[in-house]
């Protein structure tokens, strides 16, 4: 007979299942406390929200919450981040830390109810932060705008020059 605290947690790790974008299934074995307290510390910086919890309550959850196929990896020490967020970021978070320690690894992840193998998280990893890339968006739109109101500027300013010539051209006629 499940106790009303592991019937809660399942309900809580469900609700982080529906309600996150994409989330990361992990190893955290090898990693010390002053490890883990950096990765927690980076993770909860950028809003994600790193869970370690029993494999059997967060199988019950998945699967409450229509995630298919998390059991596989739901062995041994398992974590899973949550994110709500650029996943790229998540992801480069946990690529960098483990990348530096040699120690944890992926296990896979989901995006968008989708789910990779742990082997695409340094594609992931390496692209540019949503930021970045919306960044890069606006300038492009924002180039030939520029480049017009530029044109409009010089136009506008001989046009102006050439109206002033003439006013001063029509002053000294007529005197």
């Amino acid at each position: 007979m499940p106790t009303a605290e592991k019937v809660a947690a399942v309900a809580d790790y469900k609700k982080l299942f529906e309600e996150s974008d994409s989330f990361f299934v992990t190893d955290y074995q090898g990693l010390t406390v002053a490890d883990m307290t950096v990765l927690r510390k980076d993770l909860r910086d950028n809003q994600i929200k790193y869970l370690i919890a029993k494999n059997t309550l967060l199988s019950l959850a998945a699967a409450e919450a229509g995630v298919e196929g998390i059991d596989e990896f739901l062995i041994g020490p398992t974590a899973i981040a949550f994110s709500n967020d650029d996943p790229a970021v998540t992801a480069k978070i946990l690529h960098d830390s483990f990348k530096a320690r040699k120690l944890p690894a992926m296990k896979a992840f989901w995006l968008e109810r989708k789910q990779f193998d742990a082997t695409e998280i340094k594609r992931l990893a390496d692209l540019p932060s949503r930021e970045l890339l919306l960044s890069g968006v606006v300038a492009a739109i924002e180039a030939p705008f520029t480049s017009l109101v530029g044109s409009f500027d010089g136009f506008f300013r001989k046009l102006v020059g050439t109206i002033d010539a003439l006013a001063e051209k029509r002053k000294e006629e007529g005197n």
